[in-house]
């Protein structure tokens, strides 16, 4: 009888006592071998998986860091601020109040550097304008500066203890406190600078006509006496006199025609003293002598006298920068010399055409005439290029085709304009190529008739401005005769007319230019300065 094999022990029921168990194989039919190794690659392929991806997030989190850190480090820098500033203000705030403290402890008040304490207790406010630690800080360096001005009154450093006075007045000082030590330094200011004697010395300067122009003439001497002591009767008194005396100067040069120097010194009175009792008429007589100017000036110019239109109204901008009609007539000096240099170029004289235009350059660079002269002027040597490389057959053509172009603006009133293709231009132009030739004679002769012509019939149908360049052309070929002035003098009385009626039916502007056009032709026409004056009162009243 083969023996029992024996039973499988439950081990969820362990025997009482303790007994020892034995271990059992169980039921070897349930066993499935092929389950392990299903299990193990289902397994290895999650894992797999679930590096792949725990790789991928560390990896990307490292990116981001990387990124984050160089971000903030990007923004420190540009920011240069410390960290802790931005986080917490109040780092930055004690700090300055720290810095503050210090420098107002040092005696640095003030400082360019940003240093002083009034800069760094300004600063704190800036950051926190509700601290009241700051404004006491402020209010204990007014304090200071006062005591500072006063140690140094005391030391004779009267300058340092100004800066210091101005200091406390900056820093909302009361006045009760500020305005006994600033009358204080004036007295010793005064006591160590020996009034009497400087009093006495600008009496002597004025009695040896040394009024102003050095520091021991007489009136910055009484003007420095009236800084340190403004109620000081012989001081004001002989800042009056010397005021009067320096005034009467001033209207003699006026009246010699020196009109700089005499707007100087009324300038200097007036800085010293703007209510002096001689300074209205003073500037009066100014008035009246800078329009005379600029009438010299206009007439100059008429009369092509160009170096002296350019000297007059230069002294007028001088007296009145602003002045509008001396820069206008500047410009159109600097248009004249265009001009010449275009006619000089007209007849190949190319050196004198350089001189010209250099000089209308010098008077207003950006002018267009100046521009369109020099672009003539180039044409012009391009022109007597191709003349020279002609036989006579061509420079025969050439003066033919010249005659006929100046016959044919002659026919179109183009006598004088436009510059290079006017019958003058084209004259000029042939008289370069052949000056003793018939035909070229007889133009000149010609033209000059023509021109008188146009100017009587212009004038007549009240064309003033066409008036005006037919003139023109009576004075580039007949000169500034008698008969020139003669016609000038009607043209502005016709132009005077003009700008009455004008000014009459309210067209201020027109009534404006109108005046200009008169002052061009004659300073000195009758009724111009009345219309002048109208003129001014009317653009005073309409401001």
């Amino acid at each position: 009888m083969n023996p029992r094999p024996p039973a499988t022990p439950d081990l969820a029921a362990a025997p009482p006592g303790g007994a020892r168990i034995e271990p059992a194989a169980g039921d070897w039919t349930e066993l499935d071998f092929d389950a392990p190794h299903r299990r193990n690659r289902e397994d290895d392929d999650t894992a797999a998986d679930a590096g792949l991806r725990g790789w991928l997030l560390r990896h990307w989190l490292r990116v981001a860091l990387i990124l984050a850190g160089i971000a903030a480090l990007a923004a420190l820098t540009l920011w240069r601020q410390p960290l802790s500033e931005w986080v917490w203000p109040e780092t930055r705030l004690q700090r300055l109040r720290d810095q503050a403290a210090q420098a107002l402890s040092e005696g640095r008040l003030s400082s360019p550097d940003g240093r002083g304490a009034r800069e760094l207790y300004e600063a704190a406010l800036a950051v926190d304008p509700d601290r009241g630690d700051a404004r006491q800080g402020l209010a204990r360096t007014g304090e200071v500066a006062l005591q500072q001005a006063r140690q140094a009154i005391d030391g004779g450093h009267f300058e340092f203890a100004r800066q210091r006075i101005a200091l406390a007045r900056d820093l909302a000082v009361p006045r009760a406190k500020v305005e006994p030590l600033a009358q204080l330094l004036r007295q010793r200011e005064a006591a160590h600078a020996g009034l009497d004697r400087m009093v006495a010395a600008a009496a002597g300067a004025r009695e040896q006509g040394r009024l102003d122009g050095a520091p021991d003439a007489a009136l910055p001497l009484y003007l420095r006496v009236l800084e340190l002591q403004p109620q000081r009767n012989d001081a004001l008194e002989g800042r009056d006199d010397t005021l009067a005396d320096l005034l009467q100067q001033a209207r003699q040069a006026l009246e010699r025609g020196e009109l700089v120097r005499g707007a100087q010194g009324i300038a200097r009175a007036q800085e010293a003293d703007p209510g002096h009792a001689d300074l209205p008429d003073s500037l009066t007589l100014l008035e009246l002598r800078l329009e005379r100017r600029r009438g010299e000036a206009a007439q100059a110019l008429r009369r092509q006298r160009l170096d002296a239109a350019v000297e007059a109204y230069r002294d007028v901008l001088t007296v009145r920068p602003d002045d509008a009609a001396a820069r206008e007539g500047l410009m159109t000096v600097a248009a004249a010399h265009a001009e010449r240099s275009e006619r000089l170029a007209a007849d190949f004289r190319f050196a004198d055409a350089e001189e010209e235009l250099g000089l209308a350059r010098a008077i207003a660079p950006a002018a267009p005439a100046v521009t369109i002269a020099r672009q003539h002027l180039d044409r012009a040597r391009e022109s007597r290029k191709r003349f020279d490389q002609e036989g006579p057959a061509h420079r025969r053509q050439s003066l033919q085709r010249l005659l006929a172009e100046a016959a044919a603006a002659e026919q179109r009133g183009d006598l004088l304009t436009p510059p290079g293709d006017s019958a003058y231009d084209k004259l000029r132009a042939a008289q370069a190529i052949a000056p003793n030739d018939a035909a070229v004679r007889a133009a000149a002769a010609r033209l000059l008739p023509a021109a008188k012509r146009c100017f009587e019939r212009e004038l007549g149908g009240n064309r003033l401005s066409r008036a005006g360049e037919c003139l023109d052309a009576r004075r580039a070929l007949e000169g500034g005769g008698g008969a020139v002035r003669e016609a000038s003098a009607r043209l502005a009385q016709r132009w005077i007319g003009v700008g009455s009626e004008r000014l009459g039916a309210g067209e201020l502007r027109a009534a404006q230019a109108a005046l200009q056009a008169a002052r061009g032709l004659d300073g000195n026409a009758p009724g111009l300065a009345e219309l002048a004056a109208r003129v001014q009162a009317a653009g005073a009243a309409s401001n």
